[in-house]
Order: C-alpha cells, then sequence, then structure tokens
C-alpha cells in the first residue's frame, strides 16, 4: 500500500526574463514538502535563454 505524503511537484519560472522581454520561459519542474516549506520555493537555476543563472521562483 502506498504511503500517503506531503511531496508535491511544484514548477519553477525565471523571474528576470518576464522584466527582460526577451521571448520564450524558463521553467523547471521539482517536488517539495509542503510540510517543510508551505512558503513558495527560490532556487538559482540555469536560464538557457538568457544564458546565465537566474532566480526560479515557484508558480501556482
Amino acid at each position: 500500500m502506498a504511503k500517503k505524503g506531503n511531496r508535491v511537484q511544484v514548477i519553477l519560472e525565471c523571474t528576470e526574463q518576464k522584466e527582460s522581454g526577451v521571448p520564450g520561459i524558463s521553467r523547471y519542474i521539482t517536488t517539495k514538502n509542503k510540510k517543510n516549506t508551505p512558503d513558495r520555493l527560490e532556487r538559482k537555476k540555469y536560464n538557457p535563454y538568457l544564458k546565465r543563472v537566474t532566480v526560479h521562483r515557484e508558480i501556482k
């Protein structure tokens, strides 16, 4: 029998790309534990459109 978990899939989207106006959307899919981190997740990830590491924030 499967365990009930608090892990959910979340989508991380680049915050700098919206402001710069460059076409395309940099998104990553990851998982997080809702019980330990109820706030939105922020990670530094590589953006292939801007060709550098930028801050990606969880979207809902």
